[in-house]
């Protein structure tokens, strides 16, 4: 049986393989590139070369590429689709902390970068303690805001000029990727209640 086509504007995530391929249960490679950026998080915060916090970063985007790709080919454990978003929010809030602590972005311009993150932890926070866990797959917008926050995060270990108007630009990014995900969940909602 073939798997569904992604619906316009919809990214496929991490899926498992067909069944029986392999161990569910177990962490898959790709599980292990996605826990690999949580090592990568710390160490951003604790070098103090902005030279090795960039191969830090390319490291973890390339991770954070790899992973999805190796999961949707040969599958990942029913924890990967957990862990992949944990990881990603973690890097960039560690990440941010540091541009934060440089004074180069205003709190509520790094809040206006991160801004689908936050939204997004709220919304998982929300359905967890509703009992009503819902799983809405990955949407252009929310791709375009990763590649926004890292190209930002670049702008700024590069102290560039370009910082402020990236900064801006994932913001607005972002508001679009929420406003997305709403009208998805949304629709899904109402589809279900038929």
């Amino acid at each position: 049986m073939m798997a569904p086509k992604p619906a316009e504007n919809e990214v496929s995530e991490a899926s498992p393989g067909p069944e029986g391929e392999q161990d569910r249960s177990a962490l898959s490679l790709a599980d292990i590139l996605t826990v690999s950026r949580l090592p990568m998080a710390l160490a951003f915060v604790l070098v103090s070369s902005n030279t090795v916090r960039l191969v830090i970063l390319a490291a973890a985007a390339a991770t954070d590429l790899l992973d999805g790709f190796i999961a949707r080919r040969i599958g990942s454990s029913r924890f990967g689709s957990f862990l992949d978003p944990v990881a990603d929010k973690l890097f960039m809030v560690c990440a941010f902390g540091i541009v934060l602590v440089s004074g180069r972005l205003a709190p509520f311009e790094i809040l206006a970068v991160l801004l689908r993150d936050v939204v997004a932890t709220i919304a998982f926070a929300a359905t967890l303690l509703s009992r009503r866990p819902a799983a809405i797959p990955a949407r252009v917008g929310g791709k375009a805001v990763t590649v926004g926050q890292v190209l930002t995060l670049v702008a700024f270990l590069l102290e560039s000029a370009y910082l402020r108007p990236l900064a801006w630009a994932t913001g607005a990014v972002g508001l679009y990727a929420i406003w997305d995900y709403q009208h998805v969940a949304a629709t899904r909602r109402r589809t279900v209640g038929r």
